[in-house]
């Protein structure tokens, strides 16, 4: 390894002797901006046009419906693609969206597509750089942070050029090693997203599994040697026939948040000392909310209401039928509606019941511009309630359900973090040189991901 003579910051402390240190612009051949062309009147001459928000996170472009515009030949002859451009997205909405890029299929080229404006397509020399070794590049330390370091910032969000990513600084290899690199991280990066990809769905069954208990205890209870009789609910055919089948109006006073000035994002009603939960706090919380980003001052506090620790709130719009139990006195929007237990209904059962019910809930929703829910609505639901005593045995049961159900969850989500934070290390090492790549070491990556 020897010491990088560039004066920038220092990116390459170290590189090895045999890689070639300098600008990330001595390995392109050329850097075009793309085009946005006219709506199509006429399938027949209108062109698939690639979009910045069409990448995927494995750096591939999702081609199933790409936009079509109006080119002129012009047009088309610019912003053509080929197999093995490197597109990038330069500006966006989404800070983190910018400096994604992907490298462009086969699939893509025979479509026939162009890129749009928001993209810049990179050709790199093929006599110096392999295209998909510049890609792990930016896509991980320290290109990508040469991006954002160098890049030119509009309105709060940076933009990538010619220039910006040009000057960046990289040590690059003989284009054999290249080769080697970049089989090599293929097959050990396709490894460790298949791991990832396995334990998420293992997340994905716990959660389906852990409604499903939650769902039979709160309809049947956790004797299963009780007597069921018919329900007369359409939703639920059975029900243990001592409990009584009402109305969730009848069980508990359901109110709507409230917030009547507009617009709701007037800074004269807020920072103050009363706490303001939005929607989003009630689908971060794991059952109690117990945090929150917002306040509202006395401004504020008059137009909104105030609701009691131990209210069950649920979200109506947006994160529609999401519910969450207030741990704090707080106020919140009329996007939300809080739910009060009467004498006769325990809190904890009731917060199981309505998210087994929440698909019960959709079906209430009124569709508009977007799905929507009201208090009436929800009232006017059926559901089947045990007596108040079997109502909290129900609930400390799913409490301790829950409990083993999140002790998994934090294992397999330590697991994709440790896979995840290995995956980018790999990918900086193989890239920086700390770590060189022989023929050997591609085979028995490639050997690893091959089925056994």
């Amino acid at each position: 390894m020897k010491n990088s003579a560039i004066q920038d910051p220092e990116w390459y402390p170290l590189y090895p002797e045999d890689w070639k240190l300098g600008r990330v612009k001595t390995a392109i051949e050329s850097f075009d901006s793309g085009v946005w062309g006219e709506d199509p009147y006429d399938d027949d001459t209108s062109t698939p046009v690639i979009r910045s928000n069409e990448l995927d996170e494995g750096g591939n472009w999702r081609v199933t419906t790409p936009a079509l515009r109006l080119l002129s030949s012009s047009e088309r002859e610019q912003a053509r693609l080929r197999e093995g451009d490197l597109l990038i997205v330069k500006s966006s909405g989404s800070h983190a969206h910018i400096g994604k890029s992907a490298v462009v299929t086969k699939e893509i080229e025979d479509l026939g597509s162009c890129f749009s404006n928001f993209t810049g397509r990179i050709r790199v020399l093929p006599c110096r750089a392999n295209s998909r070794f510049l890609w792990y590049f930016l896509n991980n330390s320290p290109g990508r942070d040469q991006l954002f370091y160098y890049g030119t910032t509009t309105t709060g969000l940076i933009n990538l050029s010619a220039k910006s990513i040009g000057v960046g600084i990289f040590a690059l290899p003989p284009l054999q090693e290249q080769l080697r690199v970049v089989a090599y991280l293929d097959a050990s990066c396709a490894a460790i997203d298949a791991a990832v990809a396995a334990k998420r769905g293992q997340l994905e069954t716990l959660d389906a599994l852990s409604l499903a208990v939650i769902h039979q205890a709160v309809t049947r209870g956790i004797n299963v040697t009780v007597k069921l009789r018919p329900s007369g609910m359409d939703w639920l055919s059975e029900v243990p026939e001592h409990w009584q089948v009402q109305q969730i109006k009848r069980t508990c006073e359901i109110v709507r948040g409230k917030f009547t000035h507009r617009p709701r994002n007037d800074p004269a009603f807020y920072d103050g000392e009363y706490p303001f939960v939005q929607t989003g706090d009630i689908t971060a919380a794991q059952k109690y909310i117990r945090t929150y980003s917002q306040t509202l001052n006395d401004l504020g506090l008059s137009v909104s209401k105030t609701f009691p620790r131990g209210t069950l709130v649920m979200s109506i719009a947006a994160n529609i039928g999401d519910v969450a139990i207030l741990d704090f006195e707080a106020c919140f929007p009329d996007s939300m509606v809080g739910l009060i237990p009467r004498h006769k209904t325990d809190l904890n059962f009731l917060y199981y019941m309505m998210r087994a019910m929440k698909g019960i809930m959709l079906r209430s929703a009124v569709i508009s511009t977007q799905l929507n829910l009201n208090n009436v609505r929800i009232g006017n639901n059926f559901a089947a309630f045990p007596p108040v005593k079997e109502q909290k045995v129900i609930g400390e049961y799913l409490d301790a359900k829950e409990q083993e159900s999140l002790a998994v969850k934090e294992t397999l989500n330590k697991q994709i973090a440790t896979l995840t934070a290995y995956r980018k290390s790999l990918i900086h090492e193989c890239v920086t040189g700390q770590r060189r790549i022989t023929e050997a070491d591609v085979q028995r990556a490639q050997n690893k991901r091959s089925p056994t």
